[in-house]
């Protein structure tokens, strides 16, 4: 008997990860180009980038000018506003979305189903299809250029609450069972063997809450129109002009933006892994 049949070969693990790492770097590429591009100059970005050579990914002049500018510029009162929205976001967004995943999964209700297929249908529908007249009601109830008109629409995240309840699914209905005949109501069931069993899927869905506000560009510009409340893909899109544009601050905003949701996925990533494998476990 072959022992080496279903074992792949070494000269096949060195070609899957050659392969590996080539798509890998095909990928990083661009993300590295920006990062050098924070720390040279525009005309020296645009003379290097013709052409595939070490300069591509290494300044050939390391400059602090781009950080400089970016800062004096007020782009750090945008990251702020950024992070302010992005943080009431998650946290209010998690509890509703916990709440709404818990009804859904553990609780017995007429229209439970039909409620389901709409918190489905709500993520499938892209959220540039309501934007507009989301702002026309937004309008008229008064609610635009302040935090809480960039944090509503956020909340509602059928993505989220689709991952919890089929995480929920998964937790023994035993559990639940038994503490109804202890007396326990449903409040006391939630918080005391849903949420500490929930840990995984609750950063994940934090997660899923971060990234779709920390990239909110075309909600913010319709609800906000002084450039003090601009968050900051929106400021990053008011540096481009007609006449003149400072790329090398828009590279420089642009990686700020970029490395804070990378250092938070890669620190949290097991459990955004463990998050969405959960979603299958049960239908």
């Amino acid at each position: 008997m072959n022992h080496s049949m279903g074992h792949p070969s070494r000269t096949g693990r060195i070609a899957l990860t050659t392969l590996a790492v080539l798509v890998s770097l095909a990928f990083l590429l661009p993300v590295l180009w920006l990062l050098a591009s924070t720390f040279r100059s525009s005309t020296e970005t645009f003379a290097d980038s013709g052409s595939l050579n070490w300069h591509v990914l290494w300044p050939r002049n390391f400059t602090l000018h781009n950080l400089a500018t970016t800062w004096d510029s007020g782009f750090a009162r945008n990251l702020t506003n950024s992070v302010v929205v992005s943080a009431v976001t998650v946290v209010f967004g998690i509890g509703i979305s916990a709440l709404a995943a818990f009804a859904l999964a553990v609780i017995e209700f007429p229209g439970r189903k039909i409620v389901f297929g709409l918190v489905v249908l709500s993520f499938l529908v892209p959220f540039e299809a309501i934007a507009i007249p989301l702002a026309r009601t937004f309008t008229d109830w008064h609610l635009t250029a302040s935090i809480p008109a960039l944090v509503l629409p956020g909340l509602g995240n059928g993505l989220a609450v689709f991952t919890l309840r089929q995480f929920f699914l998964g937790v023994p209905g035993e559990l639940a069972e038994a503490a109804r005949v202890d007396g326990a109501g449903w409040p006391r069931i939630f918080s005391r063997i849903y949420l500490p069993l929930a840990r995984p899927a609750l950063i994940g869905t934090g997660l899923i809450l971060f990234l779709f506000q920390w990239q909110a560009y075309l909600w913010p510009i319709l609800v906000t129109s002084d450039d003090q409340d601009d968050v900051a893909p929106v400021s990053i899109a008011k540096t481009f002009n007609a006449f003149s544009t400072d790329y090398g601050r828009v590279f420089a905003e642009t990686a700020v933006l970029a490395v804070i949701p990378a250092i938070i996925l890669l620190a949290l990533q097991r459990y955004f892994v463990a998050s969405v494998a959960s979603t299958g476990s049960k239908n």
